[in-house]
């Protein structure tokens, strides 16, 4: 493992390195990692800006939409002068002014069953900030087939949740939690019931530390277990998630196999 710092670099993670857990091999796994961010918007947002700032060697990013006016009340990556500027190439941007050591890789596309294997298997760890069920259980498929660690966070109005998935190691996977997808309008999104900008925030920086946790081998990890978080009431909760010995995803019988269930995921734009 690469231990040679620059000055600059010393100076910048002082206080990481400061840490016990971190350190400086700690530092050095932060810049040798390679982390997936997929969505740009109000949980993306945060994370990038965290991973940036922490010394993630390398951050990719998905997203194909442009940045909108209406973004702006939660998605802190991007800016007023920056609307009609494509979401990955904005956020880039907003991480490199943070960090310009790091390397951003932006993907203007929409995931989609025919680039996920590929886009995802070219990371270590994988983010998802989307808001559609579609786009959720195909990125959850694809980290399962691929044996990605996926940090999963997830807002709706004033509540948020998190858990991260390694199915791969023995622990829970997404559709463990969830089988299947909810039948098509069951479940607003927040285009359509709204969030507290604040809330995606809070959200994205959990998400942030949990990357961070896994990278360097630090502190209890969210897998098998699912956070729940009320703003308006300031409570979380803990709830124990096991393995489904009948999940078609990670069970020993399962049916999963490839991508090739998965359709064109819904909604103009998969970012919350």
């Amino acid at each position: 493992m690469d231990l040679d710092f620059t000055e600059d670099e010393i100076h910048r993670y002082s206080r990481h390195i400061l840490l016990q857990e971190v350190g400086g091999i700690g530092q050095a796994k932060l810049k040798a990692a390679k982390v997936l961010v997929i969505g740009a918007g109000g949980l993306g947002s945060p994370l990038m800006l965290y991973l940036a700032a922490a010394g993630i060697g390398t951050i990719g990013v998905v997203d194909d939409d442009v940045v909108d006016l209406s973004n702006l009340q939660r998605q802190v990556a991007h800016t007023t002068d920056r609307i009609g500027v494509a979401k990955v190439t904005s956020a880039a941007a907003a991480a490199t002014a943070i960090n310009p050591d790091l390397r951003v890789e932006a993907h203007a596309t929409r995931l989609s069953a025919d680039n996920a294997l590929d886009l995802i298997g070219r990371y270590d760890i994988i983010c998802d900030g989307t808001d559609n069920f579609g786009t959720r259980f195909l990125i959850a498929d694809a980290c399962a087939l691929t044996k990605r660690t996926l940090v999963s966070a997830a807002v709706l109005r004033f509540e948020g949740q998190l858990s991260t998935f390694k199915p791969h190691e023995g622990g829970p996977c997404y559709r463990c939690l969830y089988p299947e997808p909810p039948p098509p309008g069951v479940v607003p999104t927040c285009s359509e019931a709204g969030v507290l900008g604040a809330v995606t925030g809070v959200m994205g920086t959990l998400q942030a530390t949990e990357v961070l946790k896994e990278i360097l081998g630090i502190g209890e990890s969210m897998s098998g277990r699912l956070l729940v978080w009320d703003a308006l009431d300031m409570r979380f909760r803990n709830i124990k998630l096991r393995p489904d010995p009948s999940c078609a995803l990670c069970g020993p019988n399962a049916t999963i196999k490839d991508l090739g269930a998965h359709g064109e995921p819904e909604g103009p734009a998969c970012a919350v």
